[in-house]
């Protein structure tokens, strides 16, 4: 295994740019990056410059991973990209997003079913809950763009990986699998985003271990507040992950898979509103009644894992949503910013820290 980072979430990455930006993980002593999309390396598909990327990825010893983006059509219009490299389309496009990874060796892409409007507080964060389309809709026609782009999948050794993104539940996941095919079908494990659909990040690591090949590392909190569950992204260790079990599993299906931190972007690379506060609203009736999967020893096992969390919260162990809000955030009428730079790094490192010392705890070789 090797532990990297996910390149939306490394400090000045856009700055930066692709080339330096290798530079910059292997200077954080990070062993590799996945872009979130071929485009990022290269918006035209340019595949000298993507060969230049590859091979200084190489030269630094580092890996790389990509994807190629959303592909649930109901979201098309908020990834205009997808249509204009296809020249208005999308399957077209999306195909030669997959041409142009097989041609540097990328051939694990990583795919999302939706979108995550911060925005928006609780259920109608996530196209789960859109009012204007099902999520079983939506479900069925990403399924149907899948099956359009297997054949090409099939043919250049692709796995269109399917992230465990905020809207989505590890069981559907497996259904899409089964119904289009683990030859070209993965999954890219999210350790924290199941805990927004009620499951078990453990659970779910059981489930979808067979399957999973690539990554995103990330802690949370969660704990009880007004409507439901506060979630919020937090450094490896200090959140509820329990990844000292969730590592072992991944191990032992797939030792050479590569680990991709996911850390809160700094407040310099992605300004935002203080509070945009994530409520997993687990008792709200529409809520429940749109997890047909969410069955009682799910409940009750995300509930005391959740109570041993708020144990820790009490103890004075891990910081409050408030306290953790105000010293890395401030709050509304706060000039202060110091989520900054380095503070970010200050969290990548703490991360890779923790799942460092985990590996080693293990028995699981990092190289």
């Amino acid at each position: 295994m090797r532990l990297g980072i996910d390149g939306l979430k490394l400090p000045e990455v856009k700055q930066r740019g692709p080339l330096a930006s290798l530079n910059h993980v292997k200077a954080l002593g990070l062993g590799g990056i996945f872009f979130s999309s071929i485009l990022d390396m290269s918006p035209t598909l340019d595949l000298g410059q993507l060969r230049e990327i590859r091979a200084r990825a190489d030269e630094l010893g580092l890996y790389l991973e990509s994807g190629l983006g959303k592909i649930n059509p109901y979201c098309s219009a908020e990834a205009p990209e997808l249509r204009a490299i296809g020249d208005g389309d999308i399957i077209a496009g999306l195909t030669r997003m997959m041409e142009a990874s097989a041609a540097i060796g990328c051939r694990e892409l990583w795919v999302s079913p939706g979108n995550f409007k911060p925005a928006f507080r609780g259920r109608l964060a996530v196209d789960r809950f859109r009012t204007d389309v099902t999520w079983d809709e939506q479900l069925l026609a990403t399924e149907k763009v899948l099956r359009k782009l297997a054949p090409a999948a099939r043919a250049m050794g692709i796995h269109m990986n399917i992230e465990t993104h905020d809207e989505i539940t590890s069981f559907e996941i497996l259904r899409l699998i089964e119904a289009v095919g683990q030859d070209c079908v993965g999954v890219v494990l999210d350790t924290a985003n199941m805990l927004q659909r009620g499951e078990s990040p453990v659970l779910a690591t059981q489930r979808l271990a067979p399957f999973v090949r690539q990554t995103h590392i990330k802690d949370a909190y969660v704990a009880r507040a007004a409507g439901g569950f506060d979630f919020q992204p937090r450094p490896c260790g200090e959140g509820i992950v329990d990844f000292a079990a969730i590592l072992p599993i991944l191990a032992a299906v797939n030792p050479t898979l590569n680990l991709s931190l996911e850390i809160a972007q700094s407040t310099v690379d992605n300004p935002r509103r203080a509070y945009p506060r994530q409520c997993i609203q687990l008792d709200d009736p529409l809520w429940r009644a749109g997890h047909p999967d969410f069955t009682a020893d799910e409940e009750q096992t995300y509930l005391s894992m959740i109570d041993a969390f708020e144990l820790r919260v009490e103890s004075g162990e891990i910081a409050d949503w408030e306290t953790y809000e105000r010293d890395n955030y401030g709050y509304p009428g706060y000039q202060r910013q110091p989520y900054g730079y380095q503070e970010n790094v200050n969290a990548i490192k703490k991360s890779a820290q923790h799942i460092q010392q985990i590996c080693h705890d293990h028995g699981i070789i990092l190289s």
